[in-house]
């Protein structure tokens, strides 16, 4: 990857203000205020996301088309707000599909910028997967990428998504990872829900239809006509990625948003409702609570149904993380407002939404105390550790081994239907995501955290933290990448290669 001497400049002079000030050695998430006047939280009704259907269905495959397009939509009130959305829409629909059943999405860019399409926690074939520089382009042509690739698989206007969902139920979520500007577009709303059902999952007594909930939580800013506002060294993201030099550390908005509004409320029933929560935002981070107090049950995680449940008072979520928690509500009498807090924010951004219990139910539902057989991989069996260091590296930015993303470059050759023990290490926070692959965590610092339970594919690093990962690289050959998933540190390069041979 070659960088043009206003890039080099543009680094060593934040590498040598940030050397002057010991107490701050790396750049830090930096809070991006808002210039129109924001709503009183908890006046807006929670949306719920519609769910997109087949246009078409054959003996194994549902089909689906979605536009990926320009649109206008209502999240500030008294403004509208330009977005780019699936099918117009932020979020975009919920696609519900069955494991082992396909789903074939032809995905239409009719933006004025190339796109590309990842099923995150998907296990999906290299065509399919999103690598970054396999854009779409619009249909109108797009000037060459700044970064060649001569794998890229390049297309324009369409291109057919191919997800053979051999994998069990879970919580995925679909979003854009074009090359360099992924933070950038993610943030203009291309993000949506995919929930993968199976029959081990529908067989259990949980909270079903209105009592289980998808929430996107995620946060952004508003400039002063309504505008999404965000700090791009390029605002036509045509050339030019990155953001400029105090957001390095990662870009927080003002406004938290679930389900694309603002601090919503949502009435429910006195019993127990599931929630399937998405950390969407790029690099805010959450710890949910309740206030009045109560607790969490945990019965899934990124990689689907944990083993047994698992109580929390708090929840702490890292960019792309998923949560699957029941709540239940018959602890509150009716007429309660439970307010859903973020302990790791103060100020607006310490609040996300509230719950108001309005009637009273009858609840069949029940939490198994044994919810699935997670059948991890047996570690005995692993061929190789190898060792991942995430760290900020002053003028080369951010980097994985101290190198910069370079698609040519394989960081790592894992033999098809190996088991490797991976070892991340991080100088700052950084939330880890690996694509094709879930993993179990074998130790964070110590023994697993709390939050570690269950298959995942994200794992949250705090500064001066190892993990180790158990991963089995089953399913395709091909090429993927890992990458942070704080989305402003992976477009400025903390990604590397992984090709399963």
């Amino acid at each position: 990857m070659k960088w043009t001497r206003r890039e080099i400049a543009k680094l060593a002079a934040g590498a040598l203000s940030l050397s002057g000030c010991a107490s701050h050695p790396r750049p830090e998430p930096k809070l991006l205020q808002s210039r129109v006047a924001l709503p009183d939280p908890f006046t807006i009704p929670l949306p719920i996301i519609p769910s997109l259907h087949p246009t078409s269905s054959d003996e194994t495959t549902d089909y689906y088309d979605v536009t990926v397009m320009p649109s206008e939509g209502q999240i500030l009130p008294a403004v509208k707000t330009a977005l780019w959305g699936y099918n117009g829409m932020f979020p975009g629909p919920t696609i519900e599909a069955r494991s082992g059943r396909r789903v074939s999405l032809k995905l239409r860019n009719r933006l004025p910028r190339p796109i590309v399409n990842h099923l995150h926690g998907g296990r999906t074939p290299p065509e399919s997967d999103g690598y970054p520089t396999d854009l779409v382009l619009p249909a109108g042509g797009f000037p060459q990428s700044h970064m060649h690739d001569p794998l890229a698989r390049i297309v324009t206007a369409q291109r057919d998504y191919v997800y053979p969902n051999l994998q069990r139920a879970a919580t995925l979520w679909y979003h854009d990872h074009r090359m360099d500007f992924t933070a950038a577009q993610v943030w203009r709303g291309l993000a949506g829900f995919y929930i993968l059902r199976d029959d081990e999952e529908l067989k259990l007594p949980l909270p079903r239809a209105e009592k289980e909930i998808p929430l996107l939580i995620c946060d952004r800013s508003f400039d002063a006509g309504g505008a999404l506002f965000y700090p791009s060294l390029d605002p036509d993201l045509l050339k030019e990625p990155g953001v400029t030099h105090e957001y390095m550390g990662g870009v927080l908005g003002d406004v938290i948003l679930v389900n694309g509004a603002p601090w919503p409320r949502l009435e429910v029933a006195n019993t127990k409702y599931r929630f399937r929560v998405l950390n969407a935002s790029n690099a805010r981070r959450y710890e949910l609570a309740l206030d009045p107090g109560g607790s969490f049950t945990q019965i899934g995680s990124d990689g689907g149904l944990l083993a047994a449940p698992v109580r929390h008072r708090t929840v702490r979520m890292s960019p792309a993380e998923r949560f699957d928690l029941i709540v239940d509500f018959s602890r509150y009498p009716i007429g309660a407002v439970v307010t859903l807090l973020n302990q790791a924010g103060s100020g607006r951004a310490g609040k996300i939404m509230q719950f108001h219990v309005v009637r009273t139910e009858k609840d069949d539902s029940v939490i198994p105390p044994v919810l699935s057989t997670t059948g991890f991989p047996n570690i005995a069996e692993a061929v190789a550790t190898r060792v991942f260091d995430f760290s900020y590296q002053g003028m080369r930015g951010w980097t994985v081994n101290k190198k910069r993303y370079d698609p040519a470059r394989m960081d790592a050759t894992p033999k098809l239907d190996s088991t490797e023990i991976w070892q991340m290490q991080s100088d700052f926070a950084h939330p880890l995501h690996l694509h094709l692959v879930h993993f179990q965590v074998l130790s964070h610092s110590g023994r697993p955290g709390p939050y570690d339970a269950g298959w995942k594919d994200t794992i949250a690093l705090f500064p001066g933290q190892t993990a180790n990962v158990l991963v089995k690289f089953s399913g395709y050959r091909g090429r993927y990448v890992f990458h942070c998933h704080n989305l402003e540190h992976e477009d400025m390069a903390m990604m590397a290669n992984f090709e399963v041979v």
